[in-house]
């Protein structure tokens, strides 16, 4: 079985003499825009500053929180 996959690959979309594009070529770019979209969207989600924003949004609430107030009468 042959490898149909062409993974990175940099495909050349070669316009007709009318320099116009087919259906096949136009599919082929959209595909490799989605490609390099979803590549930078995985690199963002795997960065560590991004991962950590729950841990600092944890931190955030427990520095904010307001202290329990004293009732008021209990001492006699």
């Amino acid at each position: 079985m042959t490898n149909t996959r062409h993974k990175d690959a940099n495909w050349n979309l070669r316009p007709a003499l009318d320099n116009t594009l087919t259906w096949p070529q136009i599919h082929t770019a959209l595909l490799m825009d989605i490609r390099d979209e979803l590549k930078r969207l995985n690199s963002l989600l795997y960065c560590h500053n991004f991962t950590d924003i729950p841990n600092q949004l944890r931190l955030i609430r427990l520095n904010t929180k307001k202290p329990k107030r004293k009732k008021a009468g209990s001492g006699k």
